[in-house]
């Protein structure tokens, strides 16, 4: 006869703390209490703002230039580039950026009307824009400002949308856009090249822009790397810049944790496919509970925990367990920023193991879904996407997309 046993979520009161301490149900025999171990799964990713960024080649009147980046609904793009004919003034989107997709997930393509915008870097005098322009020129002490047909001493401009125009194309498997900005200023008043430029794409954390100001504020001082970049078309500064707060960001959505008996770990079998117990759910969605359902039928299982919470960087989640010795702990977790990634102990863990067990973790990929860039693919779960399936066997996390090493991303202990 089998008896179940409820345990209360202390979830609400310890979120204050930066973790959730969740112990759930479990399925057991009559046997009798053994020791009760805590496992805790940390999410130690670092927050970046951007999820990519780069360069794109200078762009003479009547020519283009092209870059790509993954994203997906809800992140924006943002780039800057010189009009060099000029002291300091650039053209860049409005904050906090160029809307990707529509509210259903349906990305815009084509020409982008009124993309950018022309901006007053505020740091130089401005002379009479063109080929004559001295540069650096006259020194100031403004603030960003955008230019609205004249700028600060009287000169006139063009809208921007009448000098550049920003169109793009996206391949839906990928999740992958293909920006061109084309130099349209040829023949008009405001005829001028544009310098190489920088572009970023920003990270979304629970919902909401990691950074929604990426270069610059209205009616701030503008900073050094965007200054050089605006007054001499350097994108050095601002390319290192971005770069240093560029990277993969992650959740860790529902976990489970099985004790169970035996040489065989429930939860998945590395190289095979699938068993389309419930995994599937897991690493789409953090969702663990058809998983639960299909192992309480497995009679080497004795007892499965599971957890709901959606871990940011920062926060963990924990989760206490009963075992015995004789007995194994299995364990996995959902990469929340993937389309069916998830964390598991690679070896078999005896359930009464003691310390830090991240070196034992491995990340895999499910095989039930197209993987996309992790944190920008409009496909995943996180950003409401419908997925992509395929059909192959479970198999540990490649260099095709740059993840960091698992320690850098979970820190999971049993104590």
């Amino acid at each position: 006869m089998k008896k179940k046993y409820f345990c209360t979520a202390f979830a609400a009161a310890l979120l204050f703390a930066g973790f959730a301490f969740t112990a759930c149900d479990d399925d057991d025999d009559n046997s009798a209490p053994g020791t009760k171990p805590t496992i805790k799964f940390e999410n130690v990713i670092p927050t970046k703002n951007y999820v990519q960024s780069g360069t794109f080649a200078a762009v003479a009147p009547g020519q283009t230039t092209s870059f790509t980046f993954h994203a997906a609904k809800g992140q924006r793009l943002m780039f800057a580039t010189m009009y060099s004919n000029s002291n300091d003034l650039f053209f860049a989107p409005e904050n906090p950026g160029i809307q990707l997709f529509n509210d259903s997930g349906v990305p815009y393509t084509g020409i982008i009307a009124d993309a950018v915008k022309l901006w007053d870097n505020g740091t130089r005098v401005n002379e009479q824009p063109g080929p004559d322009v001295n540069h650096p020129g006259v020194a100031q002490a403004g603030v960003v400002t955008e230019v609205k047909g004249t700028d600060s001493e009287g000169h006139n401009y063009l809208a921007a949308s009448s000098l550049l125009q920003v169109s793009l194309t996206f391949d839906a498997a990928q999740s992958l856009f293909t920006c061109t900005i084309s130099n349209i200023s040829a023949g008009t008043a405001n005829e001028t090249p544009f310098s190489g430029g920088v572009f970023v794409v920003s990270n979304l954390l629970d919902g909401d822009l990691v950074m929604d100001k990426p270069f610059f504020s209205v009616d701030q001082k503008s900073g050094v790397e965007l200054t050089k970049l605006a007054e001499a078309g350097n994108v050095d500064p601002l390319k290192s810049l971005v770069a240093d707060q560029t990277g993969i960001i992650t959740t860790l959505h529902g976990a489970i944790v099985v004790v169970y008996t035996g040489n065989t770990n429930p939860i998945y079998q590395l190289g095979q496919k699938d068993a389309q117990l419930g995994l599937a759910a897991l690493a789409q969605r953090g969702d663990p509970a058809q998983l639960k359902a299909s192992l309480e039928k497995v009679p080497q299982v004795r007892k499965i925990y599971t957890l709901t919470d959606t871990v940011l960087p920062g926060k963990s989640m924990e989760c206490t367990y009963e075992a015995a010795a004789n007995e194994k702990v299995a364990f996995a977790t959902m990469f929340g920023y993937s389309n069916d990634w998830f964390f598991a102990n690679g070896p078999e863990l005896n359930a009464l193991t003691k310390g830090e067990v991240t070196s034992k973790t491995v990340l895999l990929d499910d095989g039930t879904a197209v993987s996309q860039y992790p944190g920008a693919g409009n496909a995943q779960f996180v950003f409401g996407g419908t997925r992509m399936p395929e059909d192959k066997a479970i198999s540990a996390v490649g260099d095709t997309f740059p993840v960091p090493a698992v320690d850098g991303i979970v820190k999971i202990t049993i104590y």
